[in-house]
């Protein structure tokens, strides 16, 4: 055990209170054929400055990505960040700042998560949002186990379109509270939710239904059907969207929904190949703020009747007895959460809806370039910010072609679905410029 300071005396104390004889009795549950008995293959050490010139070798045979022209997404989107974000976020009263527990000499942080929480809300059109959590995909699982505390339901119904990775990390948190998950198909030719698949019955013993706005095809959803299809059987609706979206479509407060999560990653975080990034959660109903999982930051008024802000409703495991916990996430990605805040402020209504409206103009634009090149689309819906491409190609070797051009292509979708080998997930953000995308497509042309 190199690197902490255990005598063998110490050791064999510690396995002894364990009511073990060996090292090799603490790691017994993990199966044999998992076990490496062998020392690591590890290269002979290196002094200080021979590592360095190692690790600077390694590092330029790497592709600078953030030179190359993007149109990858499937999650993690290439957008604007102003200058004025990393600046800020970078001052020692945020970048060194520690989790609140001792929340009234922290208040410069809870206000700014405070902040962060009223954007969302006001973003969301929802009634309160809580202090940020890991990413979306934790947000959304979180969500629907909500959704089961509140309705005292046993069953989750997903739309299909959700991003398969999301609902991945939904299935493996639902085994293991005993909770059905239903998936929902979509409509091959529009990548839709199959409307015909919301049987009346179907909902008498769900939860929740969880829709995703824009869905993982970057299609645009008919959300008022599957509200109206859960509402009547008395469950939840929970939605997924994407914040930048909600500068030009319908909010989700305004379709009734009652949970809403999202990845805000796109709101002045880096890519940063893909992480870290920050989930929001939101919801409509006293009962179900009380029963949000993580931090939530409330504003109150001292005895002087000074404005102060404290931690709310604090029902973490860290903070209460652990089974009457919501949740047990221990951290609330506070700086990133921070970025997303100084994101919005800055650009405001109209600078957020400025920034939609370029993604889906750009989008169109560079649709209909494809389509006049003789690409075919493979869904028909109305986008947002991202549509599914096709053609009989091996899409991951004409991305390889295409990285040598300086360009990350599309997500190929047969690595969610081999139903999908023939189709791309094209992404465009209010980053790309018409030149960028006139010359994508002329590659593309160039190898039809």
């Amino acid at each position: 055990m190199p690197y902490i300071p255990n005598t063998p005396e110490d050791q064999q104390q510690m396995l002894k209170s364990l009511g073990m004889d060996t090292l090799a009795d603490l790691f017994a549950d993990i199966p044999e054929h998992l076990m490496l008995k062998r020392p690591l293959d590890l290269p002979e050490p290196l002094a200080e400055r021979q590592l360095l010139r190692y690790m600077s070798r390694l590092a330029e045979k790497n592709t600078n990505l953030d030179q190359c022209v993007s149109f990858l997404g499937a999650g993690a989107y290439d957008h604007i960040i102003p200058a004025v974000i990393s600046h800020l976020i970078s001052r020692g009263e945020f970048l060194t700042a520690y989790t609140p527990y001792q929340a009234e000499v922290s208040q410069g942080v809870l206000q700014s998560i405070f902040e962060f929480q009223t954007l969302i809300a006001n973003l969301t059109k929802m009634e309160a949002a809580n202090a940020s959590m890991y990413d979306g995909a934790t947000a959304l699982a979180e969500a629907a186990l909500m959704s089961c505390s509140a309705t005292n339901r046993r069953k989750v119904a997903a739309a299909a379109n959700l991003d398969p990775k999301w609902l991945e990390i939904l299935q493996v948190y639902l085994e293991s509270q005993d909770v059905e998950l239903i998936r929902i198909p979509y409509d091959p030719g529009t990548g839709l939710i199959d409307k015909d698949a919301l049987k009346p019955g179907l909902g008498s013993e769900t939860a929740c239904m969880i829709v995703s706005q824009p869905n993982f095809f970057g299609s645009l959803d008919d959300i008022d059907h599957a509200a109206r299809w859960i509402k009547s059987a008395q469950g939840l609706l929970v939605m997924a969207v994407d914040p930048v979206s909600l500068g030009i479509v319908k909010a989700p407060g305004e379709y009734g929904a009652d949970i809403v999560v999202g990845d805000a990653g796109c709101l002045g975080n880096p890519i940063s190949f893909g992480g870290p990034s920050v989930g929001f959660f939101a919801v409509n109903g006293m009962k179900l703020v009380r029963k949000m999982p993580g931090r939530i930051v409330g504003q109150t008024t001292d005895k002087n009747g000074r404005v102060g802000y404290v931690l709310t409703l604090q029902a973490r495991e860290q903070h209460i007895r652990r089974e009457k916990a919501t949740s047990n996430i221990c951290s609330n990605q506070a700086l990133n959460a921070l970025a997303a805040a100084i994101y919005l402020a800055l650009l405001g209504p109209k600078g957020i809806r400025q920034v939609a409206y370029q993604c889906l103009q750009k989008t169109a634009y560079l649709r209909r370039k494809l389509q006049e090149a003789g690409f075919r689309l493979r869904f028909n819906a109305p986008v947002f910010k991202e549509f599914a491409l096709q053609a009989d190609w091996g899409w991951q070797e004409i991305n390889q072609r295409l990285l040598e051009h300086g360009y990350l292509g599309g997500f190929p979708l047969e690595l969610v679905d081999p139903g999908l080998a023939d189709s791309v997930l094209i992404a465009v953000t209010e980053a790309r410029s018409k030149a960028e995308m006139d010359q994508f497509v002329d590659l593309l042309r160039g190898w039809l």
